[in-house]
């Protein structure tokens, strides 16, 4: 296997994926553009198992591995997935959850407490995809509706129960703590050619939960997200390590890849 000059770690919602519509198509020029450089797409997304195997496929991304369940656990290339049952951390974290004050516990509505028509109402997924939206292996995506002073309270007695919460674009995801940026040297590995350096990692995000991944990166690109608060300055941005997207969604990734493939394929002579 040869060495790709860099290697991409990407969210999914409001970044590569339309937020509205879940659309990906004004990022075909830079996936092809990319595809034909060899260049691996590894999508980071706290989407489960399940839905990713889908969307992987249409992206035709299937031979690179995916980060799932917002780092909580990873797809490997290739892989299929059963969507019918629970499995891995998901059982013991909703177990975990049920024992909390009723006072914080009762404020938050999670994918394993509604049906599959409430979890297609709150994403705006059409039924099919919301039921592998609820096929869930690792974490637990949902809305918290007490005050800000209640949330608060909500994550310390989760975190002193070992549960970590992470804002994403829509929800508040529980999970035993794994993240995104947790898999990303890991993958970076396996592009490494034995004795050679390791590619550049460029990550793209668009909330909160993407902080760490867009820190770690070599190259960070922020996607503005209309429909939540703007990301505060990262230290990257001083140096240009980070930079910002002006427009939101999938059209912002294609032409912040598009110029930054440029930018990186010309540095390093590919």
């Amino acid at each position: 296997m040869s060495r790709p000059p860099f290697v991409v770690f990407t969210d999914l919602d409001g970044t590569l994926l339309d937020h509205a519509d879940y659309g990906w198509l004004p990022a075909l020029p830079a996936l092809s553009r990319l595809r034909g450089l060899g260049v691996p797409v590894v999508l980071a997304s706290s989407k489960t198992a399940a839905e990713i195997v889908t969307i992987r496929a249409d992206l035709r991304l299937t031979h690179v591995p995916a980060i799932v369940e917002n780092g909580a656990g990873l797809l490997e290339a290739g892989a299929g997935v059963a969507t019918d049952a629970e499995s891995g951390d998901y059982p013991r974290l909703r177990a975990l959850i049920a024992t909390l004050d009723p006072r914080l516990r009762n404020h938050f509505f999670g994918f394993g407490d509604w049906d599959v028509d409430e979890v297609a109402l709150q994403t705006g997924l059409p039924p099919e995809r919301a039921a592998l939206a609820k096929a869930r292996q690792f974490s637990e995506p949902g809305l918290f509706t007490g005050t800000r002073d209640a949330r608060d309270a909500f994550v310390a007695a989760l975190a002193a129960a070992g549960v970590t919460a992470r804002r994403g674009g829509r929800f508040l995801t529980l999970s035993f703590g794994a993240t995104k940026a947790d898999h990303m040297d890991a993958l970076l590995s396996r592009y490494t050619v034995v004795g050679g350096p390791r590619p550049l990692a460029v990550a793209l995000g668009d909330a909160p939960n993407d902080v760490d991944m867009l820190n770690q990166a070599d190259y960070g690109v922020i996607i503005p997200n209309p429909n939540g608060a703007e990301l505060p300055i990262l230290a990257g941005e001083h140096s240009a390590r980070i930079r910002r997207s002006e427009n939101p969604g999938p059209a912002g990734w294609n032409t912040a890849m598009l110029a930054l493939t440029s930018e990186l394929t010309g540095a390093t002579g590919s």
